[in-house]
This record gives structure tokens, sequence and C-alpha cells, in this order.
């Protein structure tokens, strides 16, 4: 019995320092007034269950203070609520046995205590944690709900312009953006149980309002159908162009063209039967047969985009050999567009989207420079090319409409 009363009374000595929190342990520590003091086995243990029930004491309000607020939040079944239970069922019995006497058990009840307010603890951090990264992943998602509600806007304006009923789709707009808003508000009051609920139900009232959203872009496109295939047809035809192109270079360096082939044989087909009908007026069948083959056009058009990409990196690189005159010529350029689309824009077009992309240009231009003055020339490069691709959509749109 001796034998593993030692043992105890060494483990309290080595773990007291151990399962209580640094701040904790640091202060009100009275074991420097013993030394030098001899001390029986039992002195020695109504000194250390003593010491034990003081820290103990202090972890317990330590402990209360954090979990308390939130225990009627958590479940019944939660480790936190678990453990802290247990910890206070333990702290109480060992209060109760330091008070009567029983030292040896009540450093062991003590030890016992700490070891589940150390583990519910633990827990709660990592549930704080938890919790902050689904908070920002919500708030991230409400953000970029932003630019989705003026999609949604923009196309009940324009389907109420031309007659088509957007009751239904205005009602689930409001709906959904008034859910999100209270997500929002949850988040700014810090409830974040009441955030989670609610944000799924903002993501059911979305996939309502995304199903609206599907008809009326449908209807709406029908509305539009001359228009819509008559710019596919353009597009597709400068598509078809840019592919036959590429295919003939890669054959005369050896490389594997296949696949483009493949894609370009089987836009093609489809580009002969939407034009076919185009030109017996047949709009809204036309505009059909685009809707039925809408994989098939989609990767037609990025496999010509990789195509642009990679001749832009090349012209980058080329550009980049003198650094001074690559950003002379676009400044000049983003210049000369920005009075382009100001002509235009006096003229009635809408140019909206050409004026985003130089601006975006400008900016990614900006980034490039700072970083090349940074050293950092391959992120530099990645910022440069963006600003390159802006540049060249909002020339393809000056030129469309010039």
């Amino acid at each position: 019995m001796k034998g593993i009363k030692g043992f105890a009374l060494a483990l309290a000595m080595l773990l007291l320092g151990s399962v209580i929190p640094l701040g904790l342990a640091e202060s009100n520590n009275n074991t420097g007034s013993y030394t030098g003091v001899a001390m029986d086995n039992s002195t020695r243990e109504m000194v250390i269950a003593g010491q034990l029930i003081d820290q103990l004491q202090r972890l317990s309000k330590f402990a209360e203070d954090k979990i308390e607020p939130i225990k009627d939040k958590l479940p019944e079944n939660s480790t936190i609520l678990t453990h802290y239970e247990l910890a206070e069922d333990y702290k109480e019995k060992a209060v109760s046995e330091y008070e009567a006497g029983d030292y040896y058990n009540s450093i062991l009840d003590s030890l016992t205590a700490m070891h589940h307010y150390k583990v519910a603890l633990s827990a709660l951090n990592e549930a704080k944690e938890k919790v902050q990264d689904v908070r920002e992943r919500i708030k991230m998602e409400i953000e970029r709900m932003t630019e989705y509600f003026r999609f949604v806007e923009k196309t009940i304006r324009l389907a109420g312009n031309q007659g088509i009923d957007v009751s239904n789709l205005t009602a689930l707009y409001n709906e959904t953006r008034d859910a999100y808003k209270v997500v929002l508000d949850d988040l700014k009051a810090g409830d974040y149980e009441k955030a989670k609920a609610d944000y799924e139900v903002a993501k059911e009232k979305k996939a309502l309002l995304d199903e609206e959203l599907r008809k009326v872009r449908e209807e709406l496109a029908y509305a539009n159908a001359e228009e819509i295939v008559k710019d596919f047809l353009i597009k597709g035809e400068k598509g078809m162009e840019i592919a036959q192109k590429a295919i003939e270079v890669g054959e005369q360096n050896g490389y594997n063209v296949t696949e483009l082939q493949e894609r370009l044989d089987a836009f093609s087909e489809v580009y002969s039967h939407v034009k076919a009908l185009a030109d017996e007026g047949k709009w809204e069948d036309a505009l059909t047969v685009m809707k039925d083959n809408r994989e098939t056009i989609v990767e037609f058009h990025n496999a010509v985009e990789f195509v642009l990409r990679k001749v832009r990196e090349r012209e980058l690189d080329e550009k980049l050999k003198d650094v001074r005159a690559f950003l002379r010529e676009m400044n000049d350029r983003i210049q000369k567009d920005a009075k382009a689309l100001r002509e235009l824009k006096s003229r009635g077009v809408d140019t909206t989207r050409a004026e985003v992309q130089l601006k975006v240009a400008a900016q990614e231009l900006r980034i490039g420079v700072e970083l090349l003055k940074a050293k950092k020339p391959l992120q530099a490069k990645a910022h440069f090319a963006i600003a390159l691709d802006m540049l060249h959509k909002v020339d393809e749109f000056i030129l469309a409409h010039s």
C-alpha cells in the first residue's frame, strides 16, 4: 500500500504542472514554503491535496467561465459537456474527501477532475476552430451571393422588359435574399447555431430560385433566339478558323492534334445544322439544336480558349523580353481602349462588361509591376497574362461594335 501511495504522490507532483493551464499553475504556488521542512507521508499528502484543491478550484472557475455560457447550446452527448460534468463530479468528490481528511483519495480525484477539465477545454478549443472555419465559409458564400443576386436582378429586369412573367422569380429572389440577410445578421450577432440553421433554410430557398431562374432564362433566350443564334454563328465561325489554323500548325510541328480535330468535327456538324435552320429563319429551332448540343459546343470553345491561351503565353514571353516596352505598350492600349469604350458608350452601346474587363487589366498590370519590383517575376508574369487576356477581350468587343 505504501508503494502505491508513494507512486500516487510522485505522480501528483509530476502532473501538477502538466494538467493545469500555465496561467493557473504559475500563480499562488506555495510549495516553496515547505522547502527544507521534513514531512511525514500524511503531512505530505495533506499539503499536496491542499495544493491540488486550490488549483482545481481555479481550474473549475476557468472552465465554468468558458463552458457555462454555451452549456445549453451543446448537445447532451457532446465531448465538452460529458467531460465537463465528469470533472465537476470528481471535483466535488475531491473537495469532500479533502474536508474529511481523506487526502490520498482527494489527490486521485483531483487529478481525475483536472484530466476531464483538460479534455473538455481542449474539445471546446477544437470546436471553436471548427466554428470559425464554418463561419468564414458561410460568410464567403454570402459574399459570393452578391454577384449572383446582381445576375438575378438583371435577368428580372431584362425579362420583365420583354413581357415575360417574372412574378415568381421576383418573389423567390426576395425570399432568398432576405434569408441570406438573416444568416449574415446571425453571424454579426455571434449566434453560430442559429446561423447554421438559417443557412440551410437559405440554401433551400436558393435551390428554388435557381430552378425558377433557369426557366425564365430559357424563356428569355427563346424570346431573343434570333440574336443568340446569330451571335453563335459569328463566334462559331471564328472559333473554327482558329481551331483549323491550330491543327495545321500542330501537324507541321509534329504535335498530336487528334482531340482538337475531333472536337472541331463535332462542333462543325452542330454549326452546320444550326446555320441551315437559321438560313430558313427557324431561329427557335436553331436555338433548340444549340441547347441539345450544349456539351459539344462548350467542349469546342474550351479547346479554342486553350489554344488562344497558349498563343498568348508565347506572345507574353516574347513581349517580356523587353519589359519596359511591354509596359509602355500595355498602358497605351489601356488608354486607347478606354477612349474607344467612351465613344461606344456615347453611341448607346452597353460597355459595362468591357469596362470591367479593362479595369481588371489595369489592376492586374499594376500588381504585376509591384511583383516585379519585389523580384517575383514568375508571379508577375501570371498577372501580366491576365491583363493581356482582358485586353484581348476588350479589343474584340470594340472591334465587334465599331
